[in-house]
């Protein structure tokens, strides 16, 4: 995915959003290190809040990814790893194939989109971090991106109730709520929006596997690959529940994965878990399936292993969709 333009979307789209979704190992490119000092200047001038990325990108806010880290490697390291989210805590006993197929009854019962929608409702958070006063608090964020086939559209991003990253009660919730407060809301010309796949996807296995294909999956994908190519899917797209069975059921199918009980997600939804381990054993990802729905509605990222910023247990990000649009506003 790609937003092109002028350069005023691209910084627009850097200066007020706050998610990005950034490899834990990226290095900032050229670009990415001249807009980085660009941002930082006018950071002196101004005493503008900018925001450590840690969250997945959704949209047109993925293009400023490498750069937002770039900025991201300068802030005080000991601010940014003050405190994060704690994990969803999972109870009972369950397995993969019976995580899936009470998915895949739920998917039957109850409707979901009759056709994909160009429409993705979302939550996550990240670190919003003044560089001058170095002062930072957890920003929860929702988002809503509506974009057409000409490649226009349309990202609003409306920031959650923050709160202080030493506060272990808050911390222990972490539930995100809207503040209402729009920080972006971005309009995107025809041409400004260039997905990996732009055409309405089908539903069969095959029509799935293109569009996870187009979405970074090789052709040979271990459990991880397919949950990562269906986390950029679902943040461009919302699926039909069809199309929700075929990805479960390629999950399913690699044999990886630890099924993990119940919980309920930070929108307050009863979800069953499914976690994967990343290539590099640095981190898991825990796929969020709804008990109410069947669908696919959330991915959290915890550390296993630490690092400069996380220590290990730290929640590093997370990402929910199917978000109710009056949550939003």
């Amino acid at each position: 995915m790609s937003v092109r333009g002028d350069g005023a979307v691209l910084e627009r789209a850097l200066m007020e959003a706050d998610p990005a979704r950034t490899p834990r190992d990226a290095a900032p490119d050229a670009r990415a290190l001249a807009t980085r000092d660009r941002i930082l200047r006018k950071s002196r001038s101004t005493r503008r809040t900018h925001s450590r990325a840690v969250g997945w990108a959704s949209g047109a806010i993925a293009v400023g990814a490498s750069a937002i880290f770039a900025v991201a490697m300068l802030l005080p390291q000991e601010t940014a790893s003050a405190g994060t989210p704690t994990p969803l805590a999972f109870e009972g006993s369950s397995t993969i194939a019976e995580i899936v197929e009470t998915a895949e009854e739920d998917l039957v019962a109850v409707a979901g989109p009759a056709t994909p929608l160009r429409l993705v409702h979302a939550a996550s958070w990240g670190f919003s971090v003044d560089v001058v006063d170095e002062n930072t608090q957890v920003t929860p964020q929702l988002s809503e991106l509506t974009w057409n086939p000409d490649g226009s559209g349309r990202m609003t991003i409306v920031r959650g109730v923050p709160y202080d990253p030493t506060d272990a009660v808050a911390n222990n919730s972490a539930e995100v709520s809207s503040s209402g407060d729009v920080v972006s809301d971005l309009i995107m010309a025809p041409g400004d929006f260039e997905p990996p796949w732009s055409e309405i996807p089908g539903d069969s296995r095959d029509d799935v596997l293109a569009l996870l294909s187009a979405f970074g999956m090789p052709a040979e994908p271990t459990a991880f690959d397919i949950e990562a190519a269906l986390t950029s899917t679902f943040d461009m797209w919302t699926l039909t529940n069809a199309q929700h069975r075929e990805v479960l059921s390629l999950l399913e199918a690699t044999g990886e994965g630890v099924a993990l009980g119940d919980s309920t997600d930070r929108l307050g939804r009863p979800v069953a878990g499914i976690q994967f381990l990343a290539p590099d054993g640095g981190a898991k990802d825990v796929v969020l399936v709804s008990l109410e729905t069947g669908r696919i509605v959330g991915v959290e990222r915890t550390a296993i292993k630490a690092d400069e910023v996380f220590p290990v247990g730290a929640i590093i990000s997370y990402r929910m969709w199917d978000v109710e649009s009056e949550v939003i506003r």
